[in-house]
């Protein structure tokens, strides 16, 4: 199933919750949100519509922290003891978000890797195996840690893919801005986690060695729209070959993140300079929240080829 056939088969659909039900239609997967920040709110929106999963606990550590009250409004089990309620459940969920920091996503892992569950990671942890759904498909992970790099590496990381797989590059430099007002406070303890993992997503999947990731928090008003310039030394390219290969890349993009675009897109010599915006498709988030918008929207696919390829007798049911 490709992700074109998942994003048809109910991606985005507002009555998305319980659409797959009917005679022979398989019962959602059972997921757990830990985290209840900006990001954990628009992921638990996203679940929501989706036909394929099912929110079962949304973990978090303040009561009346507002994705608590979001998760309860939508009508799902919330509670303020974190990774300790996930851990007392009486069975493993099939599917757990962490939506915390890359140094309590190590903790996470050590707790929850006896269970038999798939844990995708949200944080620049680099813990797990890489995951960017249009360069990794539905191949099943080679373990049950799922990294979703950086808001920045999912936006860069098909562009440079697709650049390395036509050119030859000697060199990717990406630089992200996101607006201060959305970057909270685990983006701002991990900058260092951040440009370190999405350094390392642009050589895994471009097989350029010679790569740097930077990232800029804007204080401007009105809130900067989250952008990424992806910067290239590729000598003899032109104009209209990186402009099509460009096009290809973003197209598969958005058939799971609808507000991803190519802007420009430039030439001059061997600098190549393509510059990306991203605008939030989200119930929860301001438009300019594309950050936050595409890697819950990689995250929620990679769930949903999970499920895709689970059957039925594998899906434990915790919370039905």
């Amino acid at each position: 199933m490709t992700v074109a056939d998942l994003t048809a088969a109910g991606r985005g659909t507002p009555a998305g919750r319980g659409a797959a039900a009917g005679p022979g239609a398989l019962p959602p997967l059972s997921v757990a949100v830990i985290g209840t920040g900006a990001i954990g709110q628009d992921l638990v929106s996203k679940i929501h519509r989706s036909p394929l999963l099912e929110c079962a606990l949304v973990a978090g550590r303040n009561p009346d922290s507002a994705g608590v009250r979001h998760a309860a409004g939508l009508g799902y089990p919330t509670t303020a003891d974190g990774i300790d309620a996930i851990l007392a459940a009486p069975r493993p969920f099939d599917v757990i978000f962490d939506a915390t920091n890359a140094q309590s996503h190590a903790e996470h892992w050590r707790l929850l890797q006896p269970l038999d569950t798939l844990l995708i990671d949200l944080t620049p942890s680099k813990v797990g195996q890489m995951v960017v759904p249009t360069l990794t498909g539905t191949h099943t992970p080679t373990g049950r840690n799922v990294s979703l790099i950086s808001c920045g590496g999912q936006a860069s990381t098909p562009i440079a893919h697709a650049l390395a797989a036509h050119f030859d590059v000697e060199y990717i430099e990406v630089v992200s801005t996101v607006a201060s007002t959305i970057a909270g406070r685990a983006t701002r303890l991990n900058l260092d986690e951040y440009v370190a993992t999405t350094g390392a997503a642009l050589t895994r999947f471009s097989g350029v060695r010679d790569t740097k990731a930077i990232l800029n928090i804007s204080p401007a008003v009105p809130p900067a729209t989250f952008r990424t310039a992806v910067h290239a030394v590729v000598p003899g390219a032109t104009e209209a070959e990186v402009r099509a290969v460009v096009d290809e890349a973003a197209e598969r993009v958005r058939a799971f993140a609808p507000g991803y675009e190519v802007i420009a897109c430039a030439v001059s010599g061997d600098r190549v300079t393509v510059s990306l915006e991203v605008i939030a498709d989200s119930d929860v988030l301001p438009r300019y929240a594309g950050n936050l918008d595409i890697i819950n929207s990689a995250a929620v696919l990679v769930a949903e080829q999970h499920a895709a390829r689970l059957g039925p007798a594998a899906r434990t049911g915790v919370g039905r």
